[in-house]
């Protein structure tokens, strides 16, 4: 199947006595219906990157592929197939919700009759239609991230660009946005390239995720793979009973540990979780609470800017 974005050998060079490269070589495709994760630490290449994609930024080198078709060669076409939302994209501030997606409709060539039918459901699944008719400057900061969603889903594009689609979001409000994103992938056959930095969502939402280091692609894999990667289960126990016995039985089998008061934590592989616990239990230790923790793509992100650093 025909990837919706190809990007080959793509590259970005600041020109000037001493030149910066901000992208330096990227390749990566968009399938259909694929939510790729675009990560990576401040000054990695990202909002560079999107800039190239929305052809609002020349690129130096490579090429830019929407639906085979190439995007300096089609470029009017393509982009009345994609759209953008951004939390740090200002809207004209003395125009209403309503008159501000009126006139990015008619942009896309709707009437005014489709644009109402689509942004009204859309206001009210987002919480900001009974401000339908107030001026964007008298919106919150969460209300005008709503509003940025509502525009770029109302023209039902075939490919979206979404940076940090939840800032600004108390966590219920981001959560539903989450599931309306992931719900839109399947109603509308919608691919989606997804930038944030809350890790959690990334994990939840993202099929497959891209990590920018200096402008290069290090990592394209699953988050959970991801994850593991880098990181082992976590353990963590309150004892009764059985401190030292438990961090010298964890040593004797050479898993990380970290005490304080009658908790410990031990790193260990997920397979080393029931034989570790059956000595423990050999030990006759006693444990008055016990979590496990997965690894976490937060733990890879830590890792891998721990790493740049």
């Amino acid at each position: 199947m025909q990837p919706v974005l190809s990007v080959r050998n793509l590259r970005k060079v600041y020109r000037g006595k001493k030149p910066f490269v901000a992208v330096d070589g990227i390749s990566f495709d968009l399938a259909p219906k694929e939510i790729l994760g675009l990560l990576g630490p401040n000054g990695a290449g990202k909002t560079t990157t999107i800039q190239m994609l929305l052809s609002t930024l020349t690129y130096t080198e490579g090429s830019i592929f929407y639906f085979g078709k190439e995007l300096n060669k089609h470029r009017s076409e393509i982009l009345g197939q994609i759209a953008f939302a951004s939390t740090y994209v200002s809207l004209p501030w003395k125009l209403t919700i309503a008159q501000n997606l009126n006139v990015f409709g008619r942009l896309y060539g709707l009437s005014g009759k489709v644009i109402q039918e689509r942004v009204d459901p859309l206001l009210k699944r987002f919480g900001i239609y009974e401000k339908k008719h107030a001026a964007a400057s008298e919106l919150s900061a969460g209300q005008l991230t709503r509003l940025m969603l509502v525009k770029a889903f109302m023209v039902k594009p075939r490919v979206i660009l979404l940076d940090e689609p939840t800032a600004s979001l108390d966590p219920d409000v981001a959560h539903e946005v989450c599931q309306f994103i992931l719900e839109v992938r399947e109603t509308e056959n919608v691919s989606i390239l997804f930038t944030s930095h809350k890790m959690e969502e990334v994990a939840e939402v993202c099929d497959r995720v891209l990590f920018l280091q200096k402008g290069k692609i290090v990592a394209d894999d699953v988050p959970d793979k991801l994850a593991k990667s880098v990181s082992k289960h976590r353990l963590q126990l309150i004892l009764s009973d059985g401190l030292k016995r438990t961090a010298s039985l964890a040593e004797k089998m050479g898993f990380t540990q970290r005490m304080e008061n009658r908790w410990i934590e031990i790193q260990l592989n997920e397979t080393d979780i029931a034989p570790f616990l059956t000595a423990l239990a050999q030990a006759n230790v006693v444990y008055s609470s016990i979590q496990i923790l997965e690894p976490t793509l937060e733990d890879y992100f830590l890792k891998m800017v721990g790493k740049q650093g």
